[in-house]
């Protein structure tokens, strides 16, 4: 199974040497590795049990996914994004390198990495139709994402994950991780700084000739409202407890009511183009089926025990609680982080590990800000390899050794702390 996994990941990573497209085979390696499961002996009862309880996670993370691309999508039919461009005035593509990560690096903390992501990546298609431009500005929003969600409770799936099961208190991963996660991305940033040059064409993407149909006013409005709403959902989930992508698909439709009520004088063909039905047709569904099939890959090697038997070499292998982490961290740029996590959280219970340990904080940051090193390694990295067609390779030899510097500037400056 390690094999096939390996194979189709290497078919991912060459998507335009073979010419087929990541989504297909991402969902062919997911959909066969559970039927290897079957094939080499595992009960099939058993097997469809594990199959059902993952694809219960998986399904919320897809339900996310889809309402926060459809919220994102509608204020960027309403022109919403284009006053952000309006209102950022400067020309130096390293000043907007600086402005852009540093933006996604706190919202993400207070969203999270995916959504800030799905944000920021609608955001910079404003000003860039070169393609270099686009995918080298949404490397570092995945950098940013990363870094930004690793340092808040609620910023990132394994954070969240170990806030909840009271392995990390507020304060201590706020005032423990903020300075490394910082340092994560800012080293990168002043690598960058020494030779990126040049300026941009704040006019990037023409405006559509639909949005001569709303006013600015309307415009200012739904942006406000959407954004507002991206923030309201993790305050839902501290209020009602329920999944965030339950909050999400609330904000959604609060959205949805209110635009309808909006156009609802205007005229037939007006409505549909700024209804959701008309929106939901604009979104990448390959990319949400790629997001399917590697989430399927991973969890079938979760069921195979092949991620606990990984916990358990780690663990045979290095006693330093330190090493562990810092390899669990690169792991996750090639295997979620979220099994990872939980195989670790599983292997230390809080009576080996007590609340606000070095081992969890320092397991929150590795595996919050690993997962940039590849761009597959985050739901951010997917996120923005579908929306935008990143190509693998090219993210491996432009954007991966600046990830892996931050990472390990974060990790220094970690040690430095304690």
């Amino acid at each position: 199974m390690i094999i096939f996994f390996v194979v189709g990941y290497l078919f991912i990573a060459l998507e335009h040497v073979v010419k087929i497209d990541k989504a297909a085979t991402a969902l062919f390696t997911g959909v066969t590795l559970w039927a290897i499961l079957i094939f080499i002996g595992h009960d099939a009862i058993e097997t469809k049990l594990h199959l059902s309880e993952h694809f219960e996670e998986i399904a919320e993370i897809l339900f996310f996914l889809l309402a926060a691309m459809t919220i994102v999508e509608l204020i960027d039919s309403h022109n919403g994004f284009s006053i952000i461009n309006k209102v950022i005035t400067t020309t130096k593509k390293i000043k907007l390198l600086w402005l852009l990560s540093i933006l996604t690096f706190f919202l993400s903390a207070v969203l999270d990495n995916l959504t800030t992501t799905i944000v920021m990546v609608a955001l910079i298609k404003k000003f860039f139709d070169d393609k270099s431009d686009l995918w080298y500005f949404a490397g570092f929003i995945i950098i940013a994402a990363n870094a930004g969600g690793a340092w808040s409770p609620i910023g990132d799936v394994t954070t969240i994950m170990l806030w909840n099961g009271g392995q990390v208190s507020t304060n201590a991963i706020i005032l423990g991780l903020f300075l490394p996660s910082l340092m994560c991305l800012l080293v990168p940033l002043t690598v960058v700084s020494f030779y990126i040059k040049g300026n941009i064409d704040n006019n990037a993407e023409q405006t559509d000739n639909s949005h001569s149909q709303i006013s600015a006013k309307e415009s200012y409005f739904i942006l406000a409202l959407g954004v507002g709403l991206l923030l309201f959902v993790p305050v839902f989930k501290t209020i009602t407890h329920l999944p965030p992508f339950v909050g999400m698909l609330f904000s959604l439709s609060v959205l949805w009511i209110v635009t309808e009520i909006l156009h609802r004088k205007k005229p037939e063909d007006v409505r549909h183009s700024f209804s959701v039905a008309r929106t939901i047709q604009k979104i990448d569904t390959p990319s949400v089926l790629f997001f399917l099939g590697i989430l399927l890959a991973v969890a079938s090697l979760q069921s195979n025990g092949a991620l606990t038997l990984l916990g358990t070499t780690l663990e045979n292998s290095f006693s330093n609680i330190y090493i562990i982490n810092i390899v669990l961290g690169l792991l996750s740029s090639i295997v979620d982080n979220v099994p990872l996590v939980a195989g670790a959280m599983g292997m230390y219970p809080l009576d080996i590990f007590p609340q606000d340990h070095n081992f969890w904080t320092f397991l929150a940051y590795c595996a919050g800000t690993g997962g940039s090193v590849l761009i597959i390694g985050s739901a951010a990295g997917v996120a923005a390899m579908g929306i935008l067609k990143i190509d693998f390779l090219w993210y491996l030899k432009k954007m991966s050794w600046l990830a892996l510097l931050g990472y390990f500037a974060g990790i220094v400056s970690y040690l430095i702390m304690k």
